[in-house]
């Protein structure tokens, strides 16, 4: 019943819409017949200003008849208007062409090609890129004849003419056209854009062509003038023309011809300073798409400036040999410690001008390229300048024939055919000055690779190494501080030489430190200030020269106090003392001679207590009676915890026991070894033990008391 009631009034509202939708449908048909016949007629007489605002009502009301299509009146409309718009296309660009026929007479009707251009606008994409190429064609073509490839100013040293003539052209085009154009067709864009691929693609062509012509200083003048011109049009151009839809950059509000010359005269100072490299991080980070458009093409040709670079560097070095030949090492002019050689800063930074030069005309290949020229020359001058000017130490060695028997036999042939002559203070400042001048260049060299990384493309960063070269000044330092430890070995070798020379066997009484102990002390007290004065600058690598000599030295005393033999229980404990006051003195090492206090580190006193430790236990088993023989066995083991077999014999040697004894004690000896117990041990070895250890307690307290 309610469908039947509603029937009617759905009825009479379907009528309503349709009839609404033909009535609007018909207007738009009215409208579109009249704007098709009004377009022809303001098309005719160019009446462009009315053409852009009725053109475009028209095509948005025959969007309404798509759906009409099928009917050939409708068809018949699209048609022409479609011809309309092909007219106007061909008609707009006819009259520019004829506007711009004759450059030497003014435009008479530019606003009628501005008011074109409003009609551009709305015709297809296609009419305004023809039109923006047959302009900016026309705005290029003087440039194309003056710079042929066979003109002289087309080559390089005149490469700042092309660069002006653009400059005067773009002045010249706002100052006649830069209203026609609307602004955001970039017309003054898009004409420095085509001058830059046409430039780039010019001058790799004559490049190709004269490339025996280019010099070094030839190419770096023409890469600078175009990255300069190429940092003048970033500033200037958004490029929006060179890049995707959608995307563009903020240009820089600076005018043309104002630009000054001072960035291009700006130079980075040091590109390791922190500062200045995120400038340059911010700066890449922000490139803008015209960096390279014109020097991209000089890329292919900078290995003429690695080879250039590379031939400036070793010349730098010969320099810097000849100048080491002719002044010696640097002299000390200040209280920091060995002087640096003048000549690692000289080459640090020329690498960091070059280093910058070449990043600012390419961080690809011929950087990484630049990276191992700088490479080979870091070797150069670690083998050459440093390794290369480290004093030798002279070892003078006497033909076998020049000894006789006796002196084999008195003083041993390692004693009598070697003598090591030591290095002068000059020779062992220069050493000092070498290891300061390698740590400089480690630190610097570790820094190179970090900035080098900074600016090299991404996909390179990983090539960039200098492991190597880093690793090589390493060994420099690691030599300098062999060298420094082995001649003071040298000269308190003769010291303990001295040492087993004494006849310790009748030895009555103890006494002061013995004469070898005092000749050491004053060698150590004699050089140790001058390597730390030296070391200043580098106080960790005095620290390891410390350590790397008493890890030398004390060994090397151990040794020869096994060859003091026979030794009685007065003369061990003399010996005892003696090696109580060496400890005192090589536990203070690292501050002898030295104003300011200073502990040493918990390593290197660690390895001095330990060393010792071991020299006053050999010389308190040699003190222990050896009878029991189980009892000094067990005392042996006790205190030194040696298993060598070989130790133990020298112990023996150094009581001055009898072979069958040793021999004895050697089997008791080897029995202990797995077990090392002291059990079994009879009455009479415990108080053996008891009373040899009180012993060593007195002279103990003879030694404090004396010290």
């Amino acid at each position: 019943m309610v469908k039947e009631i509603t029937r009617d009034i759905k009825q009479l509202d379907h009528a309503k819409r349709h009839l609404t939708a033909s009535i609007t449908t018909l207007n738009h048909l009215h409208m579109l017949v009249g704007g098709v016949d009004t377009l022809e007629s303001l098309t005719r007489r160019r009446q462009y200003a009315d053409v852009a605002n009725l053109l475009q009502g028209v095509v948005n009301v025959l969007e309404h008849f798509n759906k009409y299509m099928a009917i050939p009146q409708i068809r018949q409309l699209a048609d022409k208007v479609k011809k309309i718009q092909g007219e106007l296309g061909v008609q707009i660009l006819s009259d520019f062409e004829e506007a711009f026929a004759n450059a030497s007479k003014p435009i008479g009707n530019q606003k009628q090609l501005t008011e074109a251009c409003l009609v551009v606008n709305v015709l297809e994409p296609k009419v305004k890129k023809d039109l923006l190429k047959w302009f900016v064609k026309l705005q290029l073509s003087e440039y194309l004849h003056l710079f042929q490839e066979n003109q002289d100013i087309a080559w390089l040293d005149k490469i700042d003419r092309r660069y002006a003539w653009i400059k005067r052209a773009l002045v010249e085009y706002e100052e006649k056209y830069g209203r026609m154009f609307p602004a955001e067709w970039e017309v003054s864009e898009r004409i420095c854009v085509e001058f830059c691929n046409i430039t780039r693609d010019e001058l790799s062509k004559l490049m190709q062509k004269r490339s025996t012509e280019i010099e070094v200083k030839l190419l770096l003048f023409s890469i600078q003038r175009t990255t300069n011109f190429e940092t003048l049009i970033t500033k200037r151009f958004s490029g929006t023309t060179l890049l995707p839809p959608g995307e563009a950059t903020s240009p820089v509000d600076v005018n043309v011809l104002e630009e000054t010359k001072e960035d291009e005269d700006a130079g980075v100072d040091n590109p390791f300073e922190e500062g200045q490299i995120e400038m340059k991080t911010a700066m890449k980070a922000q490139q803008s798409p015209f960096q390279g458009i014109i020097s991209g093409c000089f890329e292919s040709h900078l290995h003429i400036y690695i080879q250039s670079q590379d031939q400036n560097l070793s010349e730098l070095i010969e320099r810097f040999v000849a100048d080491f030949k002719t002044n010696g090492p640097p002299r000390v002019e200040s209280e920091q410690g060995g002087a640096i050689f003048p000549s690692c800063a000289d080459l640090f930074v020329y690498y960091k001008k070059c280093m910058v030069q070449c990043s600012q005309l390419s961080t690809g290949t011929p950087l990484l390229s630049l990276t191992s020229t700088f490479q080979k020359y870091l070797r150069i001058y670690a083998m050459r300048l440093l390794s290369g000017t480290l004093p030798k130490a002279v070892v003078n060695t006497p033909s076998v024939s020049s000894l006789n028997i006796s002196t084999l036999l008195k003083e041993g042939l390692k004693d009598s055919s070697t003598e090591v002559t030591r290095f002068t203070s000059k020779e062992q400042f220069l050493v000092c000055s070498i290891l300061c001048t390698a740590e400089y260049c480690l630190e610097t060299t570790q820094q190179l690779e970090g900035k080098l990384r900074e600016k090299i493309n991404t996909d390179l960063r990983n090539k960039v190494d200098l492991t190597n070269e880093v690793d090589l000044f390493h060994n420099v330092i690691a030599n300098c501080i062999h060298l420094l430890v082995q001649d003071l070995e040298a000269l308190c070798e003769p010291a303990l030489t001295a040492m087993n020379k004494v006849n310790w066997s009748v030895v009555e009484a103890v006494g002061d430190q013995s004469s070898y102990v005092t000749a050491v002390t004053s060698h150590i007290k004699q050089v140790l200030p001058n390597i730390r004065d030296n070391l200043a600058s580098a106080r960790k690598y005095f620290t390891q020269f410390c350590i790397k000599f008493v890890n030398s030295f004390i060994p090397q005393f151990v040794n020869h106090l096994y060859r003091c033999k026979p030794i009685s229980t007065v003369g061990a404990e003399q010996l005892l003392l003696d090696t109580h006051s060496l400890k005192t003195v090589l536990l203070d090492l690292p501050s002898i001679g030295s104003q300011v206090a200073r502990k040493a580190p918990a390593s290197f006193t660690k390895i001095v207590v330990k060393g010792m430790t071991k020299a006053e236990m050999i010389l308190k088993v040699v003190m222990s009676p050896a009878d029991p023989i189980q009892a000094f066995v067990d005392n042996y083991l006790k205190l030194l915890d040696d298993t060598d077999t070989s130790n133990f014999q020298k112990v023996l040697e150094m009581k001055g026991l009898k072979r069958s004894d040793q021999n004895m004690m050697l089997e008791l000896f080897k029995t202990r070894l797995p077990s090392q117990t002291t059990t079994g041990r009879g009455q009479h070895g415990a108080t053996a033990v008891r009373e040899e250890t009180s012993r060593i307690k007195r002279l103990e307290k003879l030694i404090k008391k004396k010290l």
